[in-house]
């Protein structure tokens, strides 16, 4: 896999899975239906891809050592990538309760961060980078629930 490949598809992945699942448990966390949760994660997977695709383009049209084509290889990588993912959690939320669907999305995160991690660290880096990672995805899910517990309490 050439570098442009794995800038899409590193970022792609990774986003899709901490911007999703930091959507998923706010929105569960603050009581929000089925229907809502399935139509933010439409929105994440279409409009978040878009947005971090052109990211993506700008960022690596502003390097120096980049072709046009890879350029474009970065962007359409890190649409696909995000967008895939993204609607990956959309098989927990349409077939399981609330909670089930929750706590299967966060697994299903976590074991693809750890996977992407694999995929892309260094060998004597692997598991730091795990470490680092899963962290940084707690992170997203302590706020998004706090987050979510406090529009429940607004609303």
């Amino acid at each position: 896999m050439n570098h442009s490949s794995k800038i899409g598809l590193s970022f792609g992945t990774t986003s899709g899975i901490i911007t999703t699942l930091g959507l998923i448990v706010g929105l569960t966390a603050s009581d929000a239906s089925r229907n809502i949760i399935i139509g933010g994660v439409l929105t994440i997977a279409f409009a978040d891809a878009f947005s971090d695709a052109l990211g993506i383009h700008i960022s690596e049209e502003l390097s120096d050592n980049h072709t046009k084509k890879s350029v474009w290889v970065s962007t359409f990588t890190t649409f696909a990538a995000k967008l895939i993912i993204a609607l990956t959690f959309l098989i927990p939320i349409s077939v399981f309760s609330s909670t089930i669907a929750l706590i299967i999305s966060i697994v299903w995160g976590m074991a693809l961060l750890i996977l992407l991690n694999f995929f892309i660290s260094a060998p004597e880096k692997r598991w730091r980078a795990v470490t680092e990672h899963l962290f940084i995805g707690f992170i997203v899910i302590v706020v998004g629930f706090v987050i979510g517990q406090y529009i429940r309490g607004l609303f």
